[in-house]
């Protein structure tokens, strides 16, 4: 099992506020100082648990131009306080950059999804017979 450093424990917790930022700059009608701190969270938080030369290598693969451009000008834009439409171009980017990633996320989650323990609870809270999946 591969050990998780310092560094990526950092990362990860930046990650997440970041995630978590931008979220709640979304609910709160698009506000731009969220939105751009998340953003900010969000890529310091990859480049810690990637390291930065792995982080430059996947933003600018000749096959990944486009969609590093896209998510990178939509971060410009919402630094710039155009948060929708710079979370628009961002999100589109961020399909298109990340589109080989979510098989596995899927996969994940469903796995979960199928895990003995939370079919009993779902039996328990919903009846036995729902079926998830």
């Amino acid at each position: 099992m591969m050990e998780v450093t310092q560094f990526q424990k950092i990362g990860i917790g930046l990650t997440g506020f970041g995630m978590f930022f931008v979220l709640f700059g979304v609910m709160l009608y698009f506000d731009s100082v969220l939105l751009a701190f998340g953003n900010i969270l969000f890529l310091a938080g990859l480049v810690f648990i990637i390291g930065p030369r792995r982080t430059a290598h996947f933003f600018f693969q000749r096959q990944k131009f486009r969609a590093s451009s896209f998510f990178l000008g939509g971060v410009a834009l919402v630094l710039l306080r155009w948060p929708i439409i710079g979370m628009l171009v961002e999100s589109y980017g961020f399909v298109l950059l990340f589109r080989s990633f979510f098989p596995m996320v899927f996969g994940f989650v469903f796995s979960i999804i199928n895990n003995p323990f939370l079919d009993a609870l779902f039996k328990k809270l919903f009846g036995s017979n729902t079926s998830m999946v």
